[in-house]
């Protein structure tokens, strides 16, 4: 059987066993067993002492220490009123631009993103604060919306990204490398998103409004104090910038691994917590529960993504898969274009995590063959990710804000939709001038 069949039957019986409703990583374990027993022939006992092996490797490995950090310092955000004075900071300064507090959707989750690195806490975590405020404004519902949507998946995108990790320890590309390379290409889309708000409050003439029965529009937020000014919005925000600066910063000088950053930053949104006095037993209890809940779902994946990789690999499929891929003599262009279409669909029914460790066994190996960059790839594949996170059905981003204001599933597809098309295009920008991305990795890394 040809490589690209053989990888088509296992595609098929992944996504059948998904399509059954069973947990993601049993269904990963099954189709590898699988693959192993029938298109491998190979005996039970030897595959169960190969698994035991792979198991031990994939949990023992340090840089996933991260991920808990991470998720817990995102949970306890979520949690605390860090949100509500990172969103009071920003309201002076996005009032300046066209489309006003709308921006607060766009710069809010991207300095959550800078944070906790997760999609789904920076989207419910902005989306519980502005969607009501930015409703009693009046502002038009679906760039609201859709930029709450589109911005939110930035948290992947953004270092310190959990998706980031994991594709850096399956892919044994250097992570601190992914988080440099993911911070230009980062701005360059938050840039975007609001130049798209901002051109399109300037041709239809939105504006900030008077909620019924009002005669001026409201000048501050209802937990605003009076006279508070630039200076008040700074002495809000200095904390995060300054836990920013130490997580990305203990990274990029070299001083700190990722996983002693994620510690660095745990410990400073703790102390910054306790010292605003926010930190109560019931919030240290359900994040610390919640953070549990959530590592365990994405080790067990990696684990079982691993267990795949290893079957790929025993049955020679990714390298024979890559030598008919060079031989079909396909561009990387072409190669790019391809795989796009095919994550943009991956991404209707799978999570980002599930998308990255179902994918990449197979297609590793085609990129190194086509001589594209793997950092560049795991940036653009971060990205692929993200646009998933806003289509349906199982766009998750879109069924967070659904559970948050209620807007039906498909309504809130067509307001994300424009920021898809910036997305794709931002990819374009990316393969045409990859310096983008390469750029910060190069100068920090040498």
């Amino acid at each position: 059987m040809d490589p690209l069949s053989t990888a088509l039957i296992i595609l098929a019986a992944i996504l059948v066993v998904l399509a059954s409703g069973i947990w993601i990583y049993v269904g990963l374990i099954l189709v590898a067993t699988f693959s192993l027993m029938v298109l491998g022939d190979m005996p039970i006992d030897r595959i169960m002492n190969i698994y035991g092996s792979i198991v031990l490797r994939s949990a023992g490995s340090w840089e996933l220490a991260a991920i808990p950090l991470f998720v817990w310092l995102g949970e306890l955000i979520l949690k605390t009123d860090i949100s509500i004075r990172i969103f009071r900071g920003l309201g002076p300064f996005v009032r300046m631009l066209p489309g006003g507090l709308i921006h607060s959707n766009i710069f809010g989750c991207t300095i959550f993103s800078a944070i906790c690195g997760s999609s789904a806490a920076t989207t419910a975590t902005v989306g519980k604060i502005t969607i009501t405020e930015l409703g009693k404004k009046n502002y038009r519902r679906s760039l609201v919306l859709g930029s709450l949507a589109g911005s939110g998946s930035l948290g992947l995108l953004i270092p310190p990204s959990i998706v980031m990790i994991v594709y850096g320890v399956l892919a044994e590309v250097p992570i601190d490398r992914l988080f440099a390379a993911g911070v230009l290409p980062g701005l360059f889309i938050t840039g975007v998103f609001s130049a798209y708000v901002g051109i399109c409050c300037l041709v239809s003439g939105d504006r900030e409004k008077p909620v019924a029965g009002e005669t001026s529009p409201p000048q501050t937020e209802p937990d605003v104090p009076d006279g508070y000014g630039l200076l008040d919005s700074l002495r809000d925000l200095a904390p995060i910038i300054v836990i920013i600066t130490l997580v990305l910063g203990s990274i990029y000088t070299g001083i700190a691994t990722p996983s002693e950053a994620a510690g660095i930053g745990m410990l400073c949104v703790l102390a910054l917590t306790v010292v605003t006095r926010t930190l109560t037993w019931e919030i240290f209890h359900s994040s610390l529960m919640s953070t549990l809940h959530t590592s365990i779902m994405i080790f067990t994946v990696v684990i079982a993504a691993s267990l795949i990789s290893t079957a790929l690999g025993y049955l020679h499929i990714p390298a024979d898969l890559a030598n008919f891929i060079v031989d079909a003599d396909i561009s990387p262009g072409q190669f790019i274009l391809l795989t796009s279409i095919f994550f943009i669909f991956l991404g209707m029914i799978l999570d980002g995590v599930s998308i990255i460790v179902m994918t990449l066994p197979i297609l590793f190996s085609i990129v190194q063959n086509l001589g594209i960059d793997p950092i560049w790839f795991g940036i653009y594949l971060v990205i692929m990710v993200e646009v998933g996170q806003i289509t349906p059905p199982v766009g998750f981003n879109l069924m967070i804000i659904h559970a948050i204001d209620g807007v039906p599933i498909s309504r809130m597809a067509l307001y994300a939709l424009p920021f898809c098309f910036l997305m794709c295009a931002s990819v374009a920008v990316f393969y045409f001038a990859p310096n983008i991305v390469l750029y910060l990795p190069n100068i920090l890394f040498n």
